[in-house]
């Protein structure tokens, strides 16, 4: 099936992928809204237009109780988009029409949704590897438990920001190896971490937890995810209850939530989970248990130049997101809608596709040479993260971008 409206086939938004979204309209409302191209299309406004007549929740500013109503509303309102906007149908030439769409050139992204709970795992075995490497002893560079059970730790939902939010340096207190006591100041080795995250809709609530054959069903789509971190303040602080500071000030969200029925062309077998073999309750065929997601990170210079520093992919991923989610719920968390689950650091097998900073310059010891000759260690005020990605196979899919720049560091005196 195609669309009327053009859109060319770089584009990470075609006809296929309908992603859910929203913006600032013209009017400084927000609407839900999806993407064709350059086209931003106004799910507030098609329902005004008497479209959508039986979802009410499309005319909120966040798509949390549209999420409620699960993955037979999901696929009602997609298949109604496909039906409005195919070759064909009579809305193209529709008076009401222009009033829904604007070039995404005209409207600002804000968060599609109320987060009101986000937990960050570390389900990357290349990454988990790297970074037991450089800070324990190399011969046992991951923990007993981890391959056991999809490690993870409970972020800051507050400070999640939709793409485009700039980030502020955060202050705090660090402590190198030789340093005689710990100092207060700017981290001085700020990194991205690339992750993808599931928005999910809400769980069982008597303590039974989600199975991991039925996880999937609650995943109303994927997203890109940068979970920023000041390596030089976790380092100092991690032990013994984990990320802190270094880890709540600041994650940026990507604007556009690809659904999860539109990746069905882009599954893909998992690693195999056989030494250990995990516990019944996580395991799963893994067949097609991952996404065929290729993932770039660039750093934009102040020039607005770009350097790819990284190319990596989300089938690295030890642990699936089916798994993540049975293994938070298990003990009989509620899960509910709008909650953001994100993957952890995705890295692969290469040098060139480890996703963050710490690894790719192996803690700051070989610096990484941008466009116009400087180098970075670690990310520098006035530098602008870009996340991206897209399927691999099929029609292309895509994410959009997450991006922020780096502001430098409030002063703090007493």
């Amino acid at each position: 099936m195609a669309s009327f409206i053009p859109v060319s086939d770089a584009s990470d938004f075609s006809f296929s992928n309908l992603p859910w979204g929203a913006v600032r309209w013209a009017d400084q409302t927000t609407h839900l809204a999806t993407r064709l191209g350059d086209t931003v299309i106004s799910l507030n406004l098609l329902r005004r237009a008497g479209k959508f007549a039986s979802f009410a929740e499309l005319e909120r500013d966040t798509w949390n109780a549209f999420i409620d109503r699960g993955p037979e509303a999901w696929s009602a309102v997609r298949r109604e988009l496909q039906n409005l906007y195919r070759e064909g149908s009579d809305w193209i030439s529709s008076p009401q029409r222009a009033s829904c769409e604007l070039l995404a050139t005209e409207v600002s992204n804000v968060l599609p949704v109320h987060i009101g709970d986000y937990t960050d795992f570390y389900a990357s075995r290349q990454h988990a590897t790297n970074v037991g490497m450089m800070f324990r002893d190399p011969a046992n560079a991951l923990l007993p438990n981890w391959l056991h059970l999809p490690v993870g730790y409970h972020g800051r939902a507050s400070t999640v920001s939709v793409s485009g939010t700039d980030v502020v340096r955060p202050n705090g207190q660090r402590k190198g190896p030789n340093d005689p006591a710990p100092v207060f100041g700017p981290s001085v080795k700020l990194d991205f971490e690339l992750e993808v995250g599931v928005i999910l809709q809400g769980g069982p609530r008597d303590g039974t937890g989600v199975s991991v054959e039925d996880a999937e069903c609650h995943i109303f789509g994927l997203v890109l995810f940068n979970d920023w971190s000041a390596r030089d303040i976790q380092q100092w602080e991690y032990v013994p209850l984990g990320p802190f500071l270094a880890k709540n000030f600041a994650s940026t969200l990507g604007a556009w939530i690809v659904p999860y029925e539109a990746l069905t062309e882009a599954r893909c077998a998992g690693e195999p989970q056989e030494d250990p073999m995990p516990l019944p309750y996580l395991q799963q065929d893994r067949r097609v248990s991952h996404w065929d997601l290729t993932l770039e990170v660039a750093i934009a210079t102040a020039d607005g130049r770009e350097t790819v520093v990284s190319t990596s992919n989300a089938k690295h991923l030890y642990w699936s997101f089916a798994q993540q989610i049975a293994h938070h719920s298990i003990n009989g968390c509620v899960l509910r809608s709008g909650d953001l689950m994100a993957s952890g650091t995705i890295s692969g097998d290469e040098p060139d596709s480890y996703g963050s900073m710490l690894e790719l310059t192996w803690n700051g010891t070989k610096p990484i040479r941008l466009h116009d000759g400087s180098e970075r260690a670690f990310i520098e005020d006035g530098d602008t993260v870009v996340l991206r990605g897209r399927t691999t196979k099929g029609p292309r899919i895509g994410f959009g971008e997450c991006r922020a720049r780096v502001l430098p560091a409030t002063p703090w005196q007493k």
